[in-house]
């Protein structure tokens, strides 16, 4: 599209000059060879959703888009099923544009430069989409790297491992991309580009400016790096919402809470009013709607009961949060502001980093990473298909298989009193989860789920206080109370020598997954 010329008088008596003048506007286009122009052949695209963060446009028969030329904003391309994008050189989708039209503040990593913003087309690439096939999204919550070391731990211990054969179609990183150091952007997108996969991005507490004077400009460097803090975007299968919910508070404490600004709840108006019911929607964001410690106010109540009051008509939601560095099922309902037929299901996705990289190295130079509710660190798999959705973590360099982490005593004394226990940590476990255990094949017993931290991961604890030296780079973090751990009494009556324990529960979305390890009974004398 072309932009109209204006004259500027460079000064009084000279010769007028044509400039073109900022603009917001272009044309969407069916790139139908995908080689990002625009040839003679190839139609223009209407109907297609145009956004700035705060406003929804829609292209004309032209395929074409107007919007207001506003300092500060992202403007990008709602990608619309039947269609896939083509990616930068830094890995990003290519369909969003800073608009910047004077310098910002002075921030230590950067902001967003100014730029005098031209006329922006952008390709959509068209894809045989069949609705019944199965979509696949990788799932990270906090990578969160504080040097380049731990970006390196990053690559070998989440990305290596599964670049090139994890057949997924997008792929979503539910903020604290890295930790404060936010000229580690970079080297975390090159980390992410080995993918091959779109990647969306949402912005943490980790990720933010804070030398900025302002929750406005709080994201500048974020935004120069990923694009967009509030965005949409579709496939045949679900629709998918990226929110920053990170307020920032400069000069108060705590430094920032969970919640929404209001050009995001105008965006949220604007395209929740016209999309699709009959998809899944999923709402991806760094801070949880739910409060993590009883009675302390994480996100804003008030921006979550406006947030649901906007989603009670979609029969199909499913939000996904990080943050908290721990691994936690939560469903809202009336007690939360809920009023949806169904509990409205979070996610809270555990760590990529897990323990923020902290523990004793393995033989590969790897942190352990593990979590303080004794989950380690790795990623999440959305699987989403007709007849619904489906979630998968998988552990670090793991076995798909290992979901529930075991920890009983090595030996006990025969004729004991039974008060000793095996614990069964299930990663995906939640309130409903069943868990049983039995005995050398013996009758399978239930379980109690307990609040309670892991004792496996206590132990760690305890070696580090222990330790007269430091067994890694940080030590790993106190082991928290985990939602999702069981445990068994073991039997102190049966015969002297090695017994095998087993432990079985069923995963809602796996299926059964197992565990097992044992223990000794030895005769002693008083």
């Amino acid at each position: 599209m072309r932009a109209l010329a204006i004259l500027v008088m460079m000064s009084a008596g000279s010769p007028a000059l044509a400039v073109a003048p900022p603009c917001n506007a272009g044309t969407v286009f069916e790139d139908s060879n995908g080689n990002g122009q625009r040839d003679a052949n190839e139609r223009a695209l209407p109907d297609i959703k145009v956004s700035d963060g705060l406003r929804i446009v829609t292209t004309d028969v032209h395929g074409t888009y107007v919007l207001p030329v506003e300092s500060g904003r992202s403007t990008f391309v709602i990608k619309p099923s039947g269609y896939r994008v083509a990616l930068r050189a830094d890995g990003l989708p290519d369909i969003w544009v800073n608009i910047q039209l004077e310098a910002g503040p002075m921030l230590r990593y950067g902001g967003v430069p100014s730029t005098f913003p031209s006329c922006r087309d952008f390709a959509l690439i068209p894809e045989s989409q069949n609705p019944a096939r199965p979509l696949e999204v990788l799932v990270f919550g906090d990578p969160q790297p504080k040097s380049l070391v731990d970006v390196g731990h990053y690559r070998r211990d989440i990305v290596e491992p599964i670049a090139g054969n994890h057949g997924a179609t997008l792929g979503i990183s539910l903020g604290d991309i890295v930790d404060d150091d936010l000229s580690l952007f970079s080297a975390v997108k090159s980390v992410d580009a080995a993918l091959g996969t779109p990647w969306l991005h949402v912005p943490g507490n980790h990720d933010i400016d804070f030398d900025a004077p302002d929750d406005a400009r709080s994201i500048d460097s974020f935004r120069h790096a990923f694009g967009p803090d509030t965005r949409a975007w579709e496939e045949a299968q679900a629709n998918f919402i990226v929110l920053d919910d990170v307020i920032y508070l400069p000069g108060q404490k705590p430094l920032y809470v969970g919640g929404f600004r209001e050009d995001q709840f105008s965006f949220l108006e604007a395209y929740l009013a016209t999309a699709s019911r009959q998809r899944l929607l999923v709402i991806a964001l760094h801070i949880p709607l739910f409060d993590p410690v009883a009675g302390v106010e994480s996100f804003r109540h008030a921006d979550r009961e406006r947030l649901f009051s906007l989603l009670a008509s979609f029969p199909r939601v499913l939000v996904l949060s990080s943050h908290t560095h721990q691994q936690r099922h939560f469903f809202h309902d009336a007690s939360t502001g809920w009023k949806g037929e169904k509990p409205l299901h979070e996610y809270n996705v555990g760590a990529a980093c897990g323990g923020y990289w902290s523990g004793v190295k393995d033989a590969e130079g790897i942190p352990a990473a593990t979590m303080s509710d004794g989950t380690p660190n790795g990623y999440a798999r959305l699987h989403i298909d007709g007849s619904g959705y489906s979630l998968r973590w998988f552990n670090a360099r793991a076995l798909e298989s290992d979901q529930i982490g075991l920890h009983a005593p090595k030996v006990l004394r025969r004729g004991a009193y039974p008060g000793y226990g095996v614990y069964a940590n299930f990663y995906m476990g939640d309130a409903d989860s069943r868990l049983e255990y039995r005995i050398d094949e013996g009758e399978w017993m239930p379980m109690k789920r307990v609040l309670q931290a892991d004792p496996a991961f206590l132990a760690e604890n305890l070696a580090d206080d222990a330790a007269a030296t430091l067994r890694g780079y940080d030590r790993s973090p106190e082991a928290t109370a985990t939602t999702h751990l069981w445990r068994g009494a073991l039997s102190t009556d049966i015969a002297l020598g090695e017994h095998r324990i087993e432990v079985r529960a069923m995963d809602r979305w796996r299926g059964e997954v197992s565990a097992s390890t044992s223990y000794r009974l030895e005769q002693a004398e008083p």
